[in-house]
């Protein structure tokens, strides 16, 4: 969807009466929301398709298989996109396990239609697990990072 598209989208929410819109298209689903005055628009690219491995605990009946939630402060994914661990392909990734890191300094990138976001930490403390490959898809809410 081109920034044009989402421009007059947005202005359309503005100036009407209309509080939610969300509109899914082939490369992905906008979600915009007035509030208060102020208009919050958000991109989300359409989720990969799960593995087919998936597909056998599905048919017998199964329950899917949950992961626990990792012990520590989890750093999730805000957004579906490709995880990075460094700014470019052989650059020094960003932090590894044992890590020192603060709060608001940078663990990975996540791009998402062709634009890199920097997640930060949102805690400091030390990194004792990195539970995404470099280059692998994730969602939104996934766990990335556990800092203790």
């Amino acid at each position: 969807m081109d920034l044009r598209k989402l421009k007059t989208l947005i202005d359309l929410v503005s100036e009407s009466n209309v509080s939610e819109l969300e509109i899914t298209e082939a490369e992905g689903k906008v979600r915009i929301v007035k509030g208060g005055g102020a208009v919050v628009q958000q991109y989300v690219q359409a989720p990969m398709p799960a593995p087919a491995a998936a597909a056998p605990a599905a048919v017998a009946g199964l329950p899917a298989p949950v992961a626990a939630e990792p012990a520590g402060h989890v750093v999730k994914s805000p957004m579906v996109g490709t995880f990075y661990r460094s700014s470019s392909p052989g650059a020094k990734a960003f932090v590894e396990v044992g890590s020192q890191v603060k709060e608001g300094e940078t663990l990975c990138i996540i791009e998402a239609m062709k634009i890199l976001n920097e997640i930060e930490a949102d805690k400091s403390g030390t990194v004792t697990k990195i539970l995404s490959e470099n280059g692998q898809a994730v969602e939104y809410g996934q766990p990335l990072f556990v800092i203790e």
